[in-house]
């Protein structure tokens, strides 16, 4: 159907590594293509085996070069349409060395096979009806995934979640068009006409409303957020930073100034990944490179999405302090902490947090309060789909766009036929979500930035 004006074509023989470019102990390389098998059988020293065997079997033998053996392999054999993509397929699972993998994929391109472009398997899965877009969408979800609570949300949308629960509205919008079609194609006199009104459409919004609600949710578990540790020198971001990633990675000294730019790394907040910044104490500085160091660290703080400025509870209330407290009044993102409780005399003061870097003492709730903070009180995913495709957001507002013309055009004595096109266009925006109507540039755009050999 759209096959001929896309790059992939679906009857080439294609072959890529699907493990990393990198020393290990196994890689894996795939094929998929009609015809796969018998053309891999001319460099497989178990032709006979591979030929015969049936699907979802593995098989044991030697890539051969002619007379030359290139590496002892296992070749997991899948014949069509039972495989990943729906056509013949062989995975061979070869040792991993980088010079060997080279000569075996130069091997096959010179026996008839073409390197995969990137997401090319998937695209022939989708092409195959293997899956939906939704479930194409989270293969690349599910590799790129920061933390266990991402990966599980990916797995969720890679079940089916979303392609279920758009096949659920596009359902009900079925049942409402066919009811608007009745009323159309039949006199009042003739059948008995169904009841549509605006408040038909009501149950069809609340349920993409509620899947839209999750976008925000779905977004942070994909791609995290941004946690800035700001504060004087010394007041003890080093060593909240050390205890945040639970390994010796800032260097932690009674020296003012040690931190000159700044430090991150990736980390798990409650199943939230989280980039982690240690910045250059906040003062006034003459080096010049610790003059820098501050500056970056006020364009990370200003871009954060949670902010923890910690206080020396040993020396108080410090001019930074209230300084920086009268630059950042009101705003939400910051979380005021009274580090080193362990050492001082002096009780936190209102609004500031107590704990200890040292110790771990106040660090659970900190997590908590770093977490609350980042949804605001708005949805936070259970069990249910939840969305971080900003394709599936944007055609859902779509569809809610169209039903919202439909509905307007209803009260503005529209003739029915008429205000049907909108209700045809919300059900062609959820079309385009699993698939069933999907550009050409779309599936293009979608399925490059997956990896080569997935």
């Amino acid at each position: 159907m759209i096959m001929k004006d896309i790059k992939y074509d679906p009857d080439d023989l294609i072959a890529a590594l699907a493990t990393p470019w990198a020393e290990s102990a196994l890689a894996v390389i795939r094929t998929s293509g009609p015809e796969c098998i018998n053309k891999l059988a001319g460099v497989f020293s178990a032709s006979d085996k591979l030929l015969i065997v049936p699907g979802n079997t593995v098989v044991y033998g030697h890539i051969v070069d002619g007379n030359t053996s290139l590496d002892e392999v296992m070749a997991a054999v899948y014949r069509a349409p039972k495989s990943y993509t729906g056509q013949e397929s062989v995975e061979f699972f070869v040792h991993g060395s980088l010079p060997g993998i080279k000569k075996i994929l130069e091997l096959l391109f010179r026996s008839g096979f073409r390197e995969a472009s990137p997401g090319e398997f998937t695209f022939r899965a989708f092409l195959n009806q293997k899956m939906d877009l939704t479930r194409a969408e989270a293969v690349q979800e599910i590799i790129s995934a920061k933390s266990n609570q991402a990966q599980s949300l990916a797995l969720n949308r890679l079940s089916g979640s979303i392609e279920g629960s758009i096949n659920s509205i596009k359902s009900d919008m079925t049942d409402l068009l066919a009811s608007v079609e009745i009323q159309l194609d039949y006199p009042e006199d003739e059948v008995e006409m169904p009841d549509v009104t605006a408040s038909e459409t009501k149950p069809i919004e609340d349920k993409m409303n509620r899947l839209l609600s999750t976008y925000r949710a779905g977004k942070i578990y994909q791609e995290g957020v941004k946690v800035v540790l700001a504060g004087k020198t010394n007041a003890g971001k080093s060593s909240l930073f050390n205890l945040f990633l639970k390994e010796d990675r800032s260097i932690v000294s009674d020296i003012h100034g040690t931190t000159r730019d700044y430090l991150e790394s990736w980390i798990s907040i409650g199943g939230i990944p989280v980039r982690l910044f240690d910045t250059a104490g906040l003062r006034d500085a003459d080096h010049p490179i610790e003059v820098e160091g501050i500056r970056r660290s006020n364009e990370i703080i200003d871009n954060a999405h949670v902010i923890l400025y910690l206080a020396d509870a040993q020396e108080g209330i410090t001019p930074e302090l209230t300084s920086f407290m009268t630059e950042y009044k009101d705003d939400k993102r910051c979380v005021y902490l009274w580090n080193k409780v362990d050492k001082a005399v002096v009780s936190a003061p209102e609004g500031f947090l107590p704990v200890s870097a040292l110790t771990g003492e106040g660090f659970s709730t900190l997590e908590k309060m770093i977490k609350e903070i980042v949804f605001k009180d708005q949805y936070v995913p259970g069990n249910e789909p939840v969305i971080d495709s900003m394709r599936q957001k944007n055609l859902l507002e779509s569809a809610l766009d169209s039903i919202n013309k439909y509905n307007d055009a209803l009260k503005r004595g529209m003739p029915m036929d008429m205000a049907a096109v909108d209700l045809t266009d919300a059900l062609h925006s959820l079309g385009e979500i699993t698939g069933e109507v999907t550009s050409v540039d779309v599936l293009e755009r979608m399925f490059s930035n997956f990896c080569v050999g997935k």
